[in-house]
């Protein structure tokens, strides 16, 4: 086995083995050769090269999330680490475990002129859990080291060498032990930030350096969960509102618990992956025709949330303004104050907090849920009726694309307009639904999914925007798509979310600075990556072509789906008025 001659670098190696991060995410480079000649060599690694290190962040997302383990990111020193930036703030945000290991100039090449070369200390400063600024090996050092008075000859020169190389060895050891246990622990991004000097190539056979592994210890929280009992046992009205939540995390048992409370309503989103035929999925669809009066009736006296970020603005909005009693958020690491109104964080698993937490209540009679359940009803109904005599627009196309996806597979969405259309439809049980929802942004979804894909067992589709898919559209150049993904391209000839929200449209600098019309096509991309081409005009072409579009093929699937640029802010608000 080839491996680094430079002790730094096969520290990082070692640990990394030893902490389980088996998937390695590298970017070209020569500084960092030595880590990229350490981890493709050794067996141990699943190693990826991809060239633009946005995508290659995005990318590592994408794995991580899937398998909720941390994978390491590999660049050179100067403007490489900083193109992970946007990946590293979703993963932050996200709680997503990813260790960038950026490599750097020696301390005595930094601010000099020496090229490619930043301050790389603290560059992440405000979005990771933990940094390790590591120490330059001494033994390969070409700096001198003057100290007449302790290093009088030869001899006492090597031991005194030796010895400050073994307290960096030392501190290094530690310094990657904490940054790792932390992205384990902690779910997030670590930084760890390694010098290494020339020559950068030079390779051994066989570890010159051992090293101490120093195991992750989880902190546990003894939470007075009985003290709430009460209050929930006497308020006969109870939201739970679930954000992104990881499929098939929560019991059953709680899920049934919550469903048969007539005085709780269960509030789930696309990304939360909870289903029960008593709880209330697509939250716009009840929320968005509702007046004063109704928003009193359904104003909580506790809000209960667990998972992360929420997408419904609207939701967001009324708890903002009917705020509850008391708010409650379950979450092992942080609390979001999201409504201006939480009380209580537990910091605890879901499950754990349940478990505990249902031996001390009881179901109450209330009308509150029986209540909303009929204007439930009521706007399943008249969403059905609307799409019937709906025109084609972005609303009729999603409602024929998420019918359209196979059972069990793996649904990667957009941003903007693209997760919020999927908000209003009952999605399959069966999809797991992903969406970068930490930051919101619409710079890596298309990476994302293509990283989930290449670990997922099952197949992967991504349904996204047309500004979001050519934004990220080297996400495309790499060699590790499998055969089996598939990309659904809604194209309305621009940033269509801008033309829901409030603003004037139809203007030159509406469309050029906020709308961003284009006449793209995806065609091209295609060709160039090796992508199967299909394309949709109208309903009935969306309906054709769907129809073996995730059967099994030699290369990956991309359809566009093109859709009228100026019309579908007015489908989608006469379909809130007619669920009214």
């Amino acid at each position: 086995m080839k491996l680094p001659k430079i002790p730094l670098a096969q520290t990082i190696i070692q640990l990394c083995k030893a902490k389980k991060v088996k998937h390695i995410v590298i970017s070209p480079g020569s500084r960092n050769a030595p880590l990229t000649i350490g981890f493709s060599n050794h067996d141990y690694f699943k190693c990826y090269s991809i060239v633009d290190e946005r995508c290659a962040a995005f990318f590592a997302l994408g794995i991580a999330q899937q398998l909720q383990e941390p994978v390491a990111l590999v660049c050179t020193s100067g403007s490489a680490l900083l193109n992970y930036y946007s990946a590293i703030a979703e993963a932050y945000y996200s709680n997503i475990p990813l260790v960038v290991i950026s490599a750097d100039r020696p301390k005595h090449l930094i601010n000099v002129g020496d090229g490619q070369t930043i301050n790389q200390k603290g560059v992440y400063n405000n979005h990771i859990l933990c940094e390790a600024n590591l120490k330059e090996d001494i033994i390969d050092a070409n700096v001198p080291i003057e100290e007449p008075n302790i290093i009088k000859n030869l001899e006492n020169k090597i031991e005194r060498f030796l010895g400050l190389q073994q307290e960096t060895q030392e501190f290094n050891a530690v310094e990657i032990n904490k940054a790792i246990n932390s992205a384990i622990l902690n779910k997030g991004p670590v930084h760890i930030n390694a010098p290494f000097n020339e020559p950068l190539y030079d390779m051994v056979d066989e570890f010159s350096v051992s090293t101490e592994v120093i195991p992750a210890s989880p902190i546990t929280h003894q939470e007075d969960i009985a003290s709430c009992s009460d209050a929930w046992n006497k308020a006969s009205k109870k939201m739970v509102l679930v954000g992104v939540n990881t499929p098939n995390s929560i019991d059953n048992s709680v899920l049934d618990f919550l469903a048969n409370d007539d005085s709780v309503i269960v509030f789930t989103e696309t990304t939360s992956n909870l289903h029960h035929e008593e709880f209330f999925p697509s939250v716009d669809k009840i929320i968005a025709p509702l007046d004063e009066a109704d928003f009193d009736k359904l104003q909580p006296e506790i809000l209960v949330t667990f998972g992360g970020l929420i997408v419904s603005k609207k939701v967001k909005a009324f708890l903002r303004k009917h705020q509850p009693k008391k708010h409650w958020h379950i979450d092992e690491k942080s609390a979001n104050d999201t409504f201006f109104s939480l009380s209580k964080h537990f910091k605890c698993s879901v499950n754990q907090f349940f478990k505990k937490f249902l031996i001390e209540v009881r179901h109450l009679e209330s009308n509150y849920k029986s209540y909303w359940s009929g204007i439930k009803l009521h706007r399943r109904l008249e969403h059905e009726k609307y799409l019937k005599t709906c025109e084609y627009s972005d609303l009729k196309a999603f409602e024929s694309v998420l019918k359209s996806i196979p059972n069990s597979a793996i649904v990667h969405s957009g941003n903007s307009s693209a997760i919020r259309y999927m908000q209003l439809f009952n999605i399959n049980e069966t999809l797991q639904v992903y969406c970068n929802r930490g930051t919101s942004g619409i710079d890596g979804s298309t990476s994302t999914a293509i990283g989930a894909s290449v670990v997922s067992k099952n197949q992967t589709v991504l349904i996204t925007g047309d500004l979001s898919f050519f934004y990220d559209s080297n996400a495309l150049w790499n060699n590790y798509i499998p055969n089996n993904f598939r990309i659904i391209l809604i194209n309305n000839g621009g940033g269509g979310i801008f033309r829901i929200l409030p603003g004037h449209k139809d203007t030159d600098n509406f469309d050029t600075y906020f709308e961003t019309k284009h006449s793209l096509t995806a065609k091209q991309l295609c060709d160039m990556y090796n992508f199967t081409y299909q394309q949709a005009n109208s309903i009935a072409d969306v309906n054709s072509e769907l129809q073996n579009f995730y059967n099994e093929s030699k290369s990956p699937k991309l359809i566009e789906i093109f859709t009228p640029r100026k019309n579908n802010d007015q489908v989608l608000s006469n379909y809130f008025k007619a669920i009214q």
